[in-house]
């Protein structure tokens, strides 16, 4: 059974993507693929993915140079979500966060938790 026959995309043709960092572990971002960048990561090894709002798709890192390479690619058992472990250069989120999931809710407040420059964290 192929890939694309576990994969289950959504009415919008699409399937939700968690990045993860294939060494450590750390959760990095949730995009969307569709099956053009599906086939387009498993044949270059880069990860593309699909944004919802230019309607296209975008290889990670392009204009950035931060970089998506692909280690291993799992999906979920029921085919509707995918696990791309990834070997992440530099910060994976648009704002220049390591992780896109630096925010952390403490006592009912969002509390940014990004290391900060002595190595600390803010939360």
């Amino acid at each position: 059974m192929s890939l694309m026959d576990v994969v289950h995309f959504n009415a919008d043709g699409l399937v939700p993507v968690v990045a993860q960092q294939h060494d450590t572990g750390e959760v990095l971002m949730l995009a969307w693929m569709d099956r053009a960048a599906l086939d387009a990561t498993l044949a270059t090894g880069r990860v593309t993915y699909f944004s919802r709002s230019r309607q296209s798709a975008w290889v990670k890192g392009e204009t950035s140079g931060h970089v998506q390479r692909l280690m291993d690619l799992r999906v979920d058992c029921d085919g509707d979500t995918l696990l791309a472990l990834v070997d992440q250069t530099g910060p994976a989120c648009h704002i220049g966060a390591r992780s896109c999931f630096f925010r952390a809710f403490r006592d009912a407040v969002a509390t940014d938790i990004r290391p900060s420059v002595e190595g600390k964290t803010d939360g």
